[in-house]
């Protein structure tokens, strides 16, 4: 492997996943380059989770873009609209916190600066167990992005096709909050709520804030964050 095919670009949002995603890619060897988009989410506070994160796994770089999606609204977490609280986590259906197309914009503005520092990876931190029913996070989607680079890209025409690298795929919450604690990272340095108090407090109520805890009591592992 070349010193630059040891690059990779990582979607960082400040959450539990995708810090552990990263960690999870810088042990298998990759250099990090992360990227974090402020796209008119109401949780901006997970903005600030996503640099002491960065700067925890020591990236080569850390880019923040501005890509407004609440221009488009259609979610929750880009408008007024209330977040849904205290659901059932086996609820069927596609909630109101799903934005539209989200990952495909987000994996497009990866694609690019992976091109850029020749990163053979991307790495997102979705997850298809505990994934709310979020259509861009199942793994037929990612296989999916995976071919489109290969074709919409240079480094694909030239016979070097780049990897969608998403190492929590088909793991649980617990098994994700497990591997994490492996890796000696700090869960305090993440945000997880899409509705915090305005002084930053997750709420405890959301999907992401019952997922989270659900993991961590599961895995046994005390949460550092605690709802306000």
């Amino acid at each position: 492997m070349s010193d630059q095919s040891r690059n990779a670009i990582v979607l960082l949002s400040g959450g539990l996943d995708s810090y552990t995603a990263g960690a999870i890619a810088q042990a298998d060897g990759y250099r990090l380059y992360a990227l974090t988009i402020r796209y008119g989410q109401r949780h901006a506070r997970e903005l600030e989770a996503a640099r002491s994160v960065a700067a925890a796994l020591g990236v080569a770089r850390h880019i923040e873009l501005d890509v407004d999606l609440s221009a488009f609204g259609g979610s929750s977490l880009t408008t007024s609209a209330p977040v849904p609280k205290d659901r059932p986590l086996d609820v069927a259906g596609i909630p109101s916190t799903y934005v539209p197309a989200r990952n495909t914009v987000f994996l497009s503005l990866a694609l690019a600066g992976a091109e850029v520092v020749g990163a053979s990876a991307i790495v997102i931190g979705v997850n298809a167990l505990d994934y709310s029913g979020y259509p861009d996070c199942r793994p037929e989607y990612v296989a999916a992005f995976e071919q489109l680079a290969v074709l919409a890209t240079a480094a694909g025409v030239r016979g070097d096709p780049l990897r969608v690298y998403a190492p929590l795929q088909m793991m649980t919450k617990a098994q994700i909050v497990r591997r994490g604690v492996e890796l000696g990272l700090d869960y305090g340095l993440t945000h997880s709520c899409y509705d915090p108090s305005p002084d930053g407090r997750p709420c405890g109520h959301c999907d992401s804030c019952t997922l989270r805890a659900a993991g961590f009591t599961e895995a046994g592992v005390p949460d550092p964050i605690r709802p306000g």
